[in-house]
């Protein structure tokens, strides 16, 4: 995917101080369709497929809440020796383009995740939060020191997934 430079400098990314709890926010201007973008991240059972170190996902349930869909899903991550399902619940709100997943079980003692999709005259403006913290001390201090990169390149994975599906929109 490639973005020009004004849509480039447009990103705001808030990084995970030394002493704090991983937390990362990020607002980026991608030239795709609000609605293109939602349907993307809202199908999580292709995210093997394109995601780092996703390398499976089960749905457990899917129900209803008012206008919303509410997906209970388990998630297989893999990184070198590290392997750990989570499970979330995943609220799908179509009419507002958001999408909230909060943390059902796991090696978690929290993770909540929020993605926004509004759009722009450039195409969509995305906000993504995400705040988490391992119930092992040790996980948490290994995942701190590369956290951000490490999210960073999970957000861009969606973008290019995006390109590649609906094509390059700045050709």
């Amino acid at each position: 995917m490639q973005i020009s430079t004004p849509c480039a400098l447009r990103v705001k990314r808030t990084f995970p101080k030394a002493d704090s709890l991983p937390a990362h926010k990020e607002r980026r201007i991608v030239a795709h369709p609000p609605q293109k973008l939602y349907e993307l991240v809202s199908d999580i059972e292709s995210y093997p497929q394109f995601l780092p170190w996703v390398t499976g996902v089960r749905v457990r349930s899917r129900g209803t809440a008012g206008d919303n869909e509410v997906i209970v899903a388990d998630v297989l991550i893999s990184y070198k020796m590290f392997r750990e399902t989570f499970r979330s619940s995943v609220t799908l709100s179509p009419a507002h383009r958001t999408i909230d997943v909060a943390y059902v079980n796991g090696p978690f003692k929290h993770l909540d995740n929020h993605w926004r999709f509004a759009p722009t005259e450039e195409g969509t403006k995305v906000d993504f939060a995400v705040d988490f913290e391992f119930r092992s001390r040790m996980m948490d201090r290994m995942v701190t020191g590369m956290f951000d990169r490490a999210v960073h390149k999970i957000v861009t994975a969606f973008f290019e997934r995006a390109d590649e599906l609906y094509g390059d929109p700045t050709e």
